[in-house]
């Protein structure tokens, strides 16, 4: 039998695992967003920072600016629990957090629109309720949880 075959035969999750976290992390680009603020709405849809209106969003992308590093932008999955906005950030995201110079705030771009002073709070309180809620919106969580997820952050614009 040829090797693939064999790792194949002896563990078929491992491609599952792997084709599930392939297109987990690396979502379509997306279209250029417009610029939106907490409380004036934006040119393109006249709509603010309304949580419950990206619940249907598959991602939203957090933009980080590390000490001596140009800003970085990366993907993550997102839930709404009773109206706030929460993301859960595996150990490299939340390294990326942590180390942002402009903590607590964040960029974010969200259903096409670019919100640049967006203040990220730990809800470690919500860790369960968030994972919970990421298991119902998301079927390849079912992979995905049992990764580490130190961080459990609450989305509010300024």
């Amino acid at each position: 039998m040829h090797r693939a075959a064999t790792i194949l035969a002896a563990c078929p999750y491992a491609v599952l695992a792997t084709v599930l976290v392939a297109t987990t992390l690396a979502p379509p680009a997306p279209a250029a967003a417009a610029p939106a603020t907490a409380g004036e709405p934006d040119g393109a849809s006249g709509s603010a920072w309304t949580p419950d209106a990206f619940a249907g969003e598959d991602t939203l992308e957090l933009t980080t600016q590390a000490p001596e590093e140009e800003p970085y932008t990366f993907p993550v999955w997102l839930v709404v629990v009773d109206g706030q906005l929460y993301v859960r950030l595996g150990n490299r995201a939340a390294g990326r957090v942590e180390r942002n110079r402009t903590a607590p705030l964040l960029g974010v771009t969200v259903a096409g629109r670019r919100f640049e002073r967006v203040r990220a709070d730990a809800a470690p309180d919500m860790a369960a309720r968030v994972a919970e809620a990421m298991a119902a919106k998301y079927w390849t969580d079912v992979v995905i949880r049992w990764a580490p997820h130190p961080l459990t952050l609450r989305l509010t614009a300024e």
